[in-house]
């Protein structure tokens, strides 16, 4: 009988953020993939979880994704966690868990951490519809992508690195206007988790003052809604177009 292949969660920063559930899959795997192996040793020495440990990133997992698949064939249960939050969200897993869904092989993904969620719940902007963009291209595509989301009315969610973030709120005030309501996450869940909101103008003065360290996740509002026009028709046929009120 084939195994399953469980999709872990991981905390973003305070250990004790680990699901009870999650702790037992850990415990009860028989093989765990993990991002990076000493990150990984630190959480699993923390809960008592000792499990053969083996690296999955995205440096290997073209090469590994058949040689994984075939073990849980053979009746391997594998668990998959990354250095933080929710493997596949920007991180390694979508490989792995695709090619063991098109083999048919059942994939658990179990709730937990994540960084996004926390980010845009805090940051005080609609968060009833978002979009999430994960980490934007460095170069090539990367002000494509800008102009496309000039247009977009939910709140978007970003990952960025500290050592970029000063640039990108840059970039986001050219695209969507310096005016545009923004918060930064910083840390989440970590002893300096910090949250700075305003305009994209406003916080992207801040933090070049204040030199950004740790984890970061950028909320930027969502462009007005363009009003509908609706045609009125006045005299004989003749038709004009007012904003719809």
């Amino acid at each position: 009988m084939a195994g399953k292949l469980f999709i872990v969660p991981t905390p973003v920063g305070n250990l004790d953020d680990m699901t009870f559930r999650a702790v037992q899959v850990l415990k009860e795997a028989d093989l765990i993939l993990a991002e990076d192996t000493r990150t990984s040793s630190v959480l699993l020495h923390h809960y008592d979880i000792r499990r053969p440990l083996q690296s999955h990133h995205k440096f290997n997992e073209h090469q590994t994704v058949q040689l994984v698949k075939e073990r849980i064939l053979g009746g391997l249960n594998v668990a998959l966690v990354s250095d933080a939050g929710t493997p596949g969200i920007s991180d390694p897993g979508f490989l792995l868990a695709r090619t063991c869904a098109e083999e048919g092989i059942e994939v658990q993904t179990l709730p937990g951490a994540t960084a996004c969620i926390p980010a845009i719940v805090s940051s005080g902007l609609p968060c009833d519809r978002f979009c999430f963009e994960g980490f934007l291209p460095q170069k090539k595509g990367r002000q494509t992508l800008l102009t496309a989301l000039e247009a977009e009315t939910r709140t978007m969610v970003f990952y960025e690195s500290p050592y970029r973030l000063v640039k990108t709120l840059e970039q986001f005030a050219e695209h969507f206007g310096p005016e545009r309501r923004c918060s930064v996450a910083r840390e989440i869940s970590k002893l300096h988790e910090e949250h700075r909101r305003g305009t994209l103008q406003e916080v992207a003065a801040w933090f070049r003052e204040h030199e950004p360290k740790g984890e970061i996740v950028i909320v930027v509002a969502g462009a007005e809604p363009v009003k509908p026009v609706k045609k009125k028709r006045y005299g004989r046929g003749e038709e004009t177009e007012d904003p719809e009120e």
